[in-house]
This record gives structure tokens, C-alpha cells and sequence, in this order.
């Protein structure tokens, strides 16, 4: 019996995400330009919660910081772009390969540290990064920062696939979001991320147990802040211009924000967190300037009555019908 349940609830799943597919892949057909607009930008931030929760709720280590590798990627990517080459492929492996690297540093030194430590050591980092990109004028244009990156020609093989249309830019952040979503989702139910979930929960433990803990946490740290560098990378062409103020510390917030609403301890928790948080951002700041005020407001309704998120909540009810209680 609890066989079949399993079989019956792994393909309800399946269907799920394949239906999700299916929206994603029908919206540009369906809807005007600026909500494709919309639906692209909300794609990147949901990669970039999902690749802050591999930290936050697999390893239990809270991060100020992430918006530092987010913007590494962006600036990677402009950067090569506006000066260097217009080859699409190649700017993303420089802002990837940049992001990897001074998550890497970055990593090394926090990772030796626990809880507050922890998350003042990475805010610290994360605003000497914003601090480098505001004063380095020659390189990234100070405050006034990078204006006017292409969005060039993608050519593979004999193939060449234009992405300066909504559209097109939309799909290609689909595709680079599912294939990196879905390594994400392979880490996290591997047994790399068995560990961190055991980190989480009693790391002293797992030191007891003889599991080099740091070296665990550091890989977690890299495998986040790169994909946060990912994330970064799409959002530079995207956005065509980009400024300092995406490394600030208000930018490392908003994926802790996006987490807690969707639940840190559901894989697909901070995407529907993203996506909560984004449409809340765009509805309320049509109305007022002060929406972070509001916004913060339901994000303390949602710790205190809902502490799990809501696919945390709703994972935990799913689970306790399937047990009959």
C-alpha cells in the first residue's frame, strides 16, 4: 500500500513539473511583451534563491552576501561583451568562471566560522565587493556602471539563433535556468547533499563522525555562489545596463526573503518564493514607493504563521494524508 502511494505521488510530481514546463515554454505565445519581460527576470531570481537555498537550507549557513557573486557574473559577462568580444558563449564561462573563483576566496575564509559569525564575515565580503565595483571607474564605470551590453548572436556549429528579441532572450534564459535547476536538484539529492542536510542539522556531530565538515561547507559555498554567477550572467544582457546597487547588501536580502516565503527545506521552495516575491515587489510598487515597507510585513506574517513556507506547509499536510493522520 505504501508502495503504490509512493509510485502514485512521484508521478503526480512528474506531471507537475511537466506541466510547469509546458506554461514556460507557451508564455511567450500568450502573453504581451512586457509580462515576458517580467517572466524572464522572475526566472533568474528564482535560479538565484535556488542557489542561495543550496547554502542557507542544506547547510544551515546564513549569507549576507550572495549578491557579491550575482554580481561578478553580471560584471563578467558585461564587461566582455562591451569590451572585449561579442561571443555570447563566451562571456557567460568569463562571469561563471569569475564567480567560481572569488566564491572559492570568499568561501575558504568564511566557512571556518558558525552562525552570526558566519553571516556578518560574508556581508562583510559581499560589501567590499560593491565597494570595488562603485570605485573602480576605469573598469566597471564606478557608480554610473556598465550602459549599452549587446545581446549578440548565439552561433553553435552551423547554427546561429538571434537573441535580441524578448522572445528569444526568454528562452535562452529558460533553457540555461532548467539545466542549471536541475543540477541543483541532482546535488541536493546526491549524496554530497545528504551530508549538507546533516551539517544542518548537528554539525558538531558529523566532526565527530570524521566527515571533513569544512570541505563539505566550502563545496557548498562554490557550487552556490557559482550558480548565483549564472544567474548574474543572464541578468547583464538582459538588463543591457547594470550598476553597483546589485551587489549592495539590500541584493543579498532578497534571496533570504524568497526562501522563507516558499520554505527552505522544499527544493522548489525559494522559486515560489521568487516568484511570490517578485509579483508582490511589482504590484505594490505600482502603488507606493514604500513597498518594502509591505512587503516585510507579510514576510513577519509568514515566519510567524507559516515558519515553514508555503510548500513547506503544504509539503508537511501532503505528507501527513499520506501517512492517514
Amino acid at each position: 500500500m505504501e508502495k503504490s502511494r509512493s509510485i502514485i505521488w512521484g508521478k503526480n510530481r512528474f506531471y507537475g513539473v511537466a506541466l510547469a514546463l509546458l506554461a514556460l515554454v507557451l508564455v511567450p505565445f500568450f502573453l504581451s511583451d512586457f509580462l515576458v519581460v517580467f517572466a524572464t527576470e522572475m526566472l533568474i531570481m528564482v535560479l538565484f534563491a535556488l542557489s542561495f537555498n543550496l547554502l542557507f537550507g542544506y547547510t544551515g549557513l546564513l549569507s549576507f552576501g550572495h549578491a557579491a557573486y550575482f554580481s561578478i557574473g553580471a560584471y563578467g559577462t558585461g564587461l566582455f561583451l562591451s569590451r572585449v568580444s561579442p561571443s555570447l558563449l563566451l562571456a557567460f564561462l568569463i562571469g561563471i568562471v569569475f564567480s567560481f573563483i572569488v566564491a572559492f576566496l570568499i568561501g575558504y575564509f568564511c566557512v571556518r566560522l558558525d552562525e552570526i559569525y558566519f553571516a556578518m564575515l560574508t556581508l562583510a565580503f559581499g560589501m567590499m565587493v560593491h565597494a570595488i565595483l562603485w570605485k573602480w571607474d576605469s573598469l566597471t564605470g564606478g557608480a554610473d556602471g556598465l550602459v549599452g551590453i549587446p545581446r549578440p548572436k548565439f552561433s553553435i556549429l552551423l547554427a546561429t539563433i538571434e537573441f535580441s528579441s524578448i522572445p528569444g532572450y526568454y528562452y535562452l534564459t529558460l533553457v540555461v535556468v532548467g539545466i542549471c535547476v536541475f543540477i541543483l536538484w541532482r546535488v541536493s539529492r546526491s549524496p554530497f547533499g545528504l551530508v549538507l542536510k546533516s551539517i544542518r542539522e548537528n554539525h558538531e556531530r558529523v566532526e565527530f563522525l570524521g566527515i571533513a565538515m569544512r570541505r563539505y561547507r566550502l563545496g557548498a559555498f562554490v557550487i552556490s555562489g557559482t550558480f548565483c554567477g549564472v544567474a548574474g550572467a543572464l541578468f547583464a544582457p538582459f538588463e543591457r545596463s547594470i550598476a553597483p546597487d546589485i551587489s549592495f547588501w539590500t541584493k543579498s536580502a532578497e534571496p533570504v526573503f524568497m526562501s522563507l516565503l516558499g520554505g527552505t527545506k522544499v527544493f522548489f521552495g525559494p522559486a515560489v518564493g521568487a516568484s511570490l516575491f517578485m509579483y508582490l515587489r511589482e504590484i505594490i510598487s505600482g502603488y507606493t514607493e514604500l513597498w518594502m515597507i509591505y512587503l516585510g510585513a507579510i514576510l513577519i506574517a509568514f515566519v510567524i504563521f507559516l515558519p515553514g513556507g508555503i510548500l513547506g506547509f503544504i509539503s508537511d499536510k501532503l505528507n501527513a494524508g499520506r501517512r492517514g493522520t
